[in-house]
């Protein structure tokens, strides 16, 4: 297996110097990648990357359907195996993809869930503001909703990326993309609270000086303590849906469009390379689609 190891080392460097990935997405990348070689191993397969055939990997991933992987994580599998021999097919290293005939199941489009306007009120009234990470979860969840950020663009955001006198944000997405989101009044009432009578109350960690939302030990909060919180305050109103912070991101999508807001907008702020990947905020109710064409079609 030290073929694989080589040769994943080097797609790894690829996908983070020349394609700007973020470790996050790497990581993943990776995991596909040691499927594959961990199910060689079990196997006896004595294959490397250069010699691999189609019919190996078919098999690997028929084997992997069988126990128990759904169509959409095997579209992911197969996506991330693409992905690899292509590169090795780009830099010389194989003259064909083995996966060139390997087809992604089709999945549909899974409809994200969103939360009303009620729902995201009641999440964040129910945050205790007597407790000393009081004031930092609301601006977290308040910065969550109106910007539409994704979790990992939330706990990396500095206090040189807010630009309020521009009513302005700057935010690293994926690929270390950046972009500049809006940002209303009333959320940056609440980062401005938190700043001045929170953060900085607290013992900054080295490396963390320009981190905006920051945990007691005065580090950077992790993706997972974000997920934690809107959990434990999900429980605490008993709502009876499965959401997380992805779901604040979907919901500011969602409104906005609901709200007239037109889909170019709204792929701009949430930092989508594709508008297709936007598109999917149109799963609005008929009634509303309804209004829509008698407001503006000339046959209304």
């Amino acid at each position: 297996m030290k073929s694989w190891v080589k040769y994943i080392n080097e797609y790894k460097n690829y996908l983070r110097i020349e394609r700007g990935l973020s470790i996050n997405s790497i990581t993943n990348y990776s995991y596909d990648l040691q499927k594959l070689t961990g199910y060689l191993e079990v196997k006896a397969i004595d294959v490397s990357p250069l010699t691999i055939t189609d019919d190996v990997l078919q098999q690997f991933i028929y084997d992997a359907a069988g126990a128990g992987l759904n169509p959409r994580s095997r579209a992911r599998l197969i996506s991330g195996l693409k992905s690899f021999f292509n590169y090795l097919v780009f830099e010389d290293y194989r003259k064909d993809s083995p996966m060139e005939l390997i087809e992604v199941p089709k999945t549909g489009r899974k409809l994200p869930d969103t939360l009303s306007v009620s729902e995201i009120d009641a999440l964040i009234a129910a945050i205790d503001l007597s407790k000393e990470e009081g004031e930092r979860n609301r601006a977290m969840l308040e910065t969550l909703y109106s910007c539409g950020l994704r979790v990992s663009e939330l706990v990396g955001l500095k206090l040189s990326d807010l630009f309020f006198e521009e009513g302005f944000i700057k935010i690293t997405g994926k690929g270390n993309k950046q972009r500049f989101v809006p940002i209303g009044s009333s959320t940056e009432k609440f980062i401005n609270f938190y700043k001045d009578h929170n953060r900085n109350k607290l013992i900054v960690q080295k490396g963390h000086e320009d981190t905006l939302f920051l945990n007691r030990r005065g580090k950077g909060l992790t993706r997972a303590m974000v997920f934690t919180i809107i959990k434990q305050l999900a429980v605490s109103i008993n709502l009876q849906k499965n959401i997380s912070p992805h779901t604040f991101r979907h919901s500011f999508a969602t409104h906005l469009l609901e709200n007239g807001a037109d889909l170019r907008s709204i792929q701009l702020m949430l930092g989508h390379e594709s508008i297709t990947t936007t598109e999917i905020y149109m799963h609005l109710d008929r009634s509303f689609l309804t209004n829509v064409l008698n407001t503006y079609h000339p046959r209304r």
